[in-house]
């Protein structure tokens, strides 16, 4: 196959999830790649991302990235309640597109979670009917399909045929940086889908990998969950270290799954963590015991007693403070997957294969979380 001299990337949303995508893109140097577009609503981000990663021209209008003929593929950053419609008019344009997690969600704050649930398999159909009928890829960025202990541990799955009979997830901080994260009718709701997304979908991966290697269907069967506004009762003084303002979403979740292989598997997603982002993920096997700590890592310890000279030394997401005792984020773009999640979006294109986090999975996420807001509303186990 021909192999094109370079990508052309227009990119829509400027703030931290485009900085983690194009930090990760610079790293991968196997594929060349022009960064032409970036859009926003914000001058100021539009200049300091240009400022900062290159980008050829900056645009307010998303359609500056659909009418250019050069660009390749479009990678969606933006906040959720807008992913559905870019990509669909992004595909229809006949582009590729990278869309940031959650895949979306139903952002009608007026619904129960039941009707919720029903109008996100509706629009689950059209986009996954809009992407078959494209021809082009859609990319699900689940960063922690890529993260190195993950892709160990598929390859162990795999070799070994392991089955995992409990599996356990977590990512926990202390709020989150986006102005509209409280807020249902931005994100689609709170903690669970902003960020227990990432452990719910590498534990799904990772019973597909197990399914594939025993030649089997492995499917989750039910949910059950709770979920909480903790925040809320804090006294403004013990508030002053988190940065969770809930205004009608979760800032706790928990979530019991039950595969139709009897296996079970626990999501925790919480904003109510202080010293930095906890991400991790266990699998009980029959044959084997598997930890994966993604952050924090104990690569290295740092200790200091003041913040001198570190305003712009990067030590951890989330970070309240500096001093004491912290366990810094080295190669942050690789621990975390997202220079592997990247590389196998350009080869992707590059070489028209699948990428390994596709709709499928996008899909499946987006499904059993709002499968645990119903459970969390009605009280009760909802069966899939």
């Amino acid at each position: 196959m021909r192999r094109k001299d370079e990508i052309c990337i227009g990119m829509a949303g400027a703030g931290r999830a485009m900085e983690l995508h194009v930090n990760a893109l610079k790293r991968f140097t196997g594929v060349p790649i022009r960064l032409k577009v970036v859009m926003a609503r914000r001058k100021e981000q539009l200049e300091s991302a240009r400022k900062r990663f290159g980008f050829e021209n900056i645009s307010f209008d998303f359609n500056d990235l659909l009418n250019d003929p050069q660009i390749d593929v479009i990678d969606i950053c933006t906040p959720p309640y807008l992913h559905a419609e870019m990509i669909k008019m992004a595909m229809q344009a006949k582009k590729h597109v990278i869309c940031e997690k959650p895949l979306t969600g139903c952002f009608d704050a007026s619904l129960s979670k039941k009707e919720m649930y029903a109008r996100l398999l509706f629009d689950l159909e059209n986009l996954q009917a809009t992407i078959n009928n494209s021809g082009k890829k859609f990319m699900y960025a689940e960063n922690f399909v890529y993260a190195p202990a993950i892709v160990k541990s598929a390859e162990i799955l795999r070799k070994k045929r392991s089955r995992i009979l409990y599996a356990k997830g977590e990512e926990s901080l202390k709020g989150s940086s986006s102005p509209v994260a409280g807020e249902w009718a931005k994100t689609g709701g709170g903690t669970f889908i902003r960020t227990g997304s990432h452990p719910l979908s590498a534990i799904l991966y990772l019973k597909q990998q197990e399914a594939l290697a025993r030649g089997v269907e492995i499917k989750v069967r039910s949910v059950l969950a709770d979920m909480a506004q903790i925040t809320p009762s804090l006294s403004e003084y013990e508030h002053r270290h988190i940065a969770a303002n809930p205004v009608d979403v979760e800032d706790c979740g928990t979530v019991i799954l039950e595969f139709n292989d009897n296996s079970r598997a626990v999501v925790i997603a919480t904003d109510t963590l202080l010293g930095g982002s906890k991400n991790y993920v266990e699998l009980y096997c029959n044959d084997a015991a598997i930890r994966c700590n993604i952050t924090m890592s104990n690569l290295m310890e740092t200790y200091f007693l003041d913040e001198d000279n570190l305003g712009d030394v990067y030590i951890s997401e989330m970070l309240p403070a500096k001093t004491g005792w912290n366990n810094p984020f080295l190669e942050d773009e690789i621990i975390r997957g997202y220079t592997d999640e990247m590389r196998d979006f350009m080869d992707a294109i590059l070489y028209d294969r699948e990428p390994k986090s596709g709709f499928g999975l996008a899909r499946d996420t987006a499904k059993i979380i709002y499968a645990a807001y119903m459970s969390a509303e009605i009280g009760g186990k909802v069966e899939l």
